[in-house]
């Protein structure tokens, strides 16, 4: 018997987070996740009148491909891939893992050679598409969060699953804020940051794009950050696990970045290019029911009570010029039970422990 929770997740990915029309192409793109929520979404596609299409993923052949990575290879699957993805009006990921560290092994090298000719390919997607990417609960998953199978697969059915249109009016009202500002301050333990996001766009997510959602991004003018940060969120990126990354920052530049044993491999990645020791977003989380970090980006960086600075890329939403291959949201949670602390728009305190003060964002609070 089919899970009703499939059917409603197909429906809001459908009607609400893409808005699929009669005529629209979408690409359903699906990575170790069960045929059922493949299929639902192509028949509610279908009953938009919209066509779909479909691609399937398997980490563990996607792993071989990148073993060998060449530039040739990937030249001509990045020209494939742009060339479906110019025809598409609308694109739906699902990715289930049953090993998120499945691309551990994959060299630093052939990774870059990778995301070097794919990274056009994602820009137009996020550009030009409409556009919504999410997790499969597995109970590899399960393990991360420290749940079990059953239990975190009702949680995540009550996080993708959550009234997202109810966040949009304080959403806005946060958007509206941050685009009112010039100097942002944060204070936590083993952070103390400024940096401006003055006439850089603001940009609020409320189910639209990830889910699950729940935030307010824009950017940093890229020569504007001073300071060090400290992210005490886990944090996972291109298959390797990171713990308390600590980042130094003069004119916006990353000067010294460290991860404890895992700091050679962090440097490998901010190499990558020029704007990977830039930042790229800044964002501020609130999703209600996330509360707990388990190395899954698509609901760390939504953490009621989060911010994430990212080094590398910026969306063209929220552009601040910075370029990079890389684009890696880092979690810092600021609620009392993580330390606690502060952010601070242009000197007036506007969130403490991770709780909004001002009246209109109040909310967004958990």
């Amino acid at each position: 018997m089919q899970d009703p929770r499939i059917d409603q997740l197909a429906q809001q990915l459908v009607r609400f987070s893409t808005s699929l029309k009669r005529g629209e192409k979408v690409l359903i793109d699906v990575a170790e996740v069960p045929d059922e929520i493949g299929i639902s979404l192509m028949r509610e596609a279908r009953k938009k009148g919209a066509i779909p299409f479909l691609r399937v993923n398997h980490a563990k052949l996607n792993r071989e491909m990148l073993m060998g990575a060449t530039d040739a290879q990937y030249e001509a699957i990045a020209a494939h891939q742009m060339a479906e993805m110019q025809d598409m009006d609308a694109y739906i990921a699902l990715r289930g893992s049953q090993n998120i560290t499945e691309l551990s092994d994959v060299p630093a090298k052939k990774m870059a050679t990778a995301m070097q000719h794919l990274s056009p390919v994602m820009d137009h997607r996020v550009k030009e598409t409409k556009w919504c990417v999410l997790r499969w609960p597995t109970p590899s998953m399960a393990q991360q969060a420290g749940m079990s199978t059953e239990a975190f697969e009702q949680f995540y059915f009550d996080v993708c699953l959550l009234d997202y249109k109810a966040m949009l009016t304080p959403a806005r009202a946060l958007k509206r804020l941050m685009e009112k500002t010039d100097v942002v301050q944060i204070v936590n333990p083993g952070t103390d940051i400024t940096f401006s996001i003055k006439d850089i766009p603001a940009v609020e997510c409320c189910g639209h794009y990830n889910i699950p959602d729940g935030e307010v991004f824009t950017a940093p003018v890229k020569d504007s950050v001073n300071g060090v940060i400290t992210h005490n969120a886990p944090t996972i990126y291109q298959g390797i696990a990171f713990d308390n990354i600590r980042l130094e920052f003069q004119h916006g530049k990353i000067v010294k970045a460290e991860a404890g044993s895992k700091t050679k491999e962090l440097n490998k990645i901010l190499d990558s290019d020029e704007g990977a020791r830039y930042v790229g977003e800044f964002a501020l989380g609130f999703h209600p029911v996330i509360k707990e970090p388990m190395r899954d980006i698509l609901f760390d960086e939504k953490i009621a009570g989060s911010f994430h600075f990212t080094p590398g890329q910026a969306y063209e939403e929220a552009d601040n010029g910075n370029r990079s291959q890389v684009h890696w949201d880092m979690v810092s949670i600021q609620r009392k039970d993580w330390g606690g602390g502060e952010i601070y728009f242009d000197g007036k305190l506007v969130r403490k422990d991770g709780q909004f003060l001002p009246k209109s964002l109040q909310k967004l609070n958990f």
